[in-house]
């Protein structure tokens, strides 16, 4: 554990927050990615099946138990109690466009051809693509929601934080988990543009607007 871990955790934490209140308190889930959800709820379940088989410690617990109640709450209010709301017209990625990829790669490349390995795999792998749909949507829709763009900065802050938490580790512990890195690397690079507007237009109290696609 180091500080850019537990502040990725953080980051990641009131991500799933941020957006958890904006649904609950607008009783609307418009401009929200429903698929980019469930994503992120296949990943926290194949990622966290060790919480059965492995005890690490009671903070690694907690926020593994958290972040699965979160995902699902959050799928559940996008296609269950807010269902009326969810603006499925452009949440129209295609997911299979990245399951299939990604689990045939979690089966050639990962290291150790065991059940909990493969998921575990799968689920590094699929994190790193989960956020197109979401990113997709607001495409196509041409804008986003203040409060969309703040869950969208923290979720890319956290993966920044967590690329800067394995560089610690290497100079401290020499530890190099070469999925994990290229695979965070290749999320935070989907993020990059959305940085750059949510710096230049979103904190100086401008909507996020993107151009229309033809």
């Amino acid at each position: 554990m180091n500080v850019f871990r537990i502040l990725g955790d953080l980051s990641h934490l009131l991500a799933m927050i941020l957006l958890l209140g904006k649904i609950w308190r607008s009783k609307c889930c418009s401009g929200i990615s429903g698929k980019s959800q469930i994503l992120f709820a296949l990943v926290f379940t194949t990622r966290y099946l060790d919480l059965f088989t492995n005890f690490i410690s009671i903070y690694n617990t907690v926020m593994k138990v958290v972040f699965l109640l979160c995902a699902y709450v959050t799928v559940y209010m996008i296609y269950g109690k807010f269902r009326k709301t969810f603006d499925s017209e452009n949440d129209t990625f295609r997911l299979e466009f990245l399951l299939v990829p990604v689990i045939g790669l979690s089966f050639l490349e990962n290291y150790s051809f065991t059940p909990l390995e493969v998921l575990w795999t799968f689920s590094i792998y699929l994190e790193s693509v989960a956020i197109l749909p979401q990113l997709f949507m607001i495409s196509k829709t041409g804008e986003a929601e203040t409060i969309t763009t703040h869950y969208l900065f923290f979720l890319g802050l956290y993966r920044a934080l967590y690329l800067a938490n394995w560089i610690r580790r290497y100079q401290t512990e020499n530890f190099y988990d070469q999925i994990a890195v290229v695979s965070g690397v290749v999320q935070t690079i989907f993020y990059c543009d959305f940085f750059y507007l949510y710096v230049t237009k979103v904190l100086k109290g401008k909507k996020l607007s993107l151009p229309m696609p033809i």
